[in-house]
């Protein structure tokens, strides 16, 4: 059962009849490559300090996906475990990052983290942290957690005052229907706030931005788990939309959407 503040639960149920939260992107997957943004160098400069990441540290970016925060941790030396509960996307990161040689993945999700305990000084979750089951997770990342690990909860934030984001919000409130409010009604929950228990959390932010032509965006509205498939006939509805919206705020056929990072990290307390 779930109550009514259970925000968390609510949204997951709304995605059961599709296979849950590990089916999710399944269908999502190239437009989710094509759109998303990546992570800016200072956060991963804050993570290595923040978190006293030694050189051969090691990492567990929980709800991986196609390895947009997996690439970047990589880049900086570590050796990362890529943990993602959909096979197509775990593919598709497996595709973009096989080259490095401290990479590796696994099936798995937070509440179920398929690693030894006390092997892992650092576990990511970029985008990711809507899925969690809160206790189970909570316990889980302390089982794989070294004494001194620390979770970082990592999210790429919409600027929502940005004209081209009161657009697209429109867009998404229109199309995305009873999930898009869940997700919303989510996102202003103080589950980050019960994850971590009786710490409280250090929190970074930076400000960051994705260029992207017209194709771009559409993906990137595409993307999001609530919005309905490109061939149907409220898809196509979306497209037209998009396009609308792409000329109206583009200069020289490319336009920049504006985002704020955000980190919270610190070890949670049960």
């Amino acid at each position: 059962m779930t109550t009514n503040d259970d925000t968390g639960s609510q949204l997951r149920s709304l995605y059961e009849p599709e296979g849950g939260a590990s089916a999710v992107f399944s269908a999502k997957v190239a437009d989710y490559s094509a759109s998303r943004p990546d992570y800016p160098a200072p956060l991963f400069e804050t993570l290595s300090v923040a978190c006293e990441l030694s050189a051969d540290a090691v990492i567990a970016d929980i709800g991986a996906g196609t390895g947009l925060l997996t690439q970047g941790l990589l880049q900086k030396g570590y050796q990362v475990i890529a943990v993602e509960p959909n096979a197509a996307m775990r593919k598709a990161c497996d595709r973009l990052l096989g080259k490095f040689s401290g990479y590796r993945s696994i099936e798995g999700s937070a509440e179920s983290i398929p690693l030894e305990a006390s092997s892992v000084d650092l576990i990511t979750a970029a985008q990711a942290f809507h899925w969690f089951e809160i206790e189970k997770a909570r316990t889980e990342c302390l089982r794989v957690l070294r004494p001194k690990g620390k979770v970082a909860l990592i999210w790429n934030d919409r600027v929502f005052e940005d004209p081209l984001h009161v657009e697209l919000d429109a867009i998404f409130a229109e199309f995305g229907g009873a999930k898009r409010a869940a997700l919303v009604a989510h996102a202003k929950s103080t589950d980050v706030l019960r994850f971590f228990g009786l710490t409280v959390p250090m929190e970074f932010s930076w400000p960051h931005e994705h260029l992207l032509v017209e194709e771009g965006l559409a993906s990137l509205v595409f993307s999001r788990s609530y919005m309905p498939e490109r061939n149907s006939a409220a898809g196509r509805d979306v497209r037209l939309r998009v396009h609308e919206v792409f000329s109206r705020f583009t200069k020289a056929g490319v336009l920049a959407v504006r985002y704020r990072t955000v980190a919270r990290v610190g070890r949670p307390v049960m």
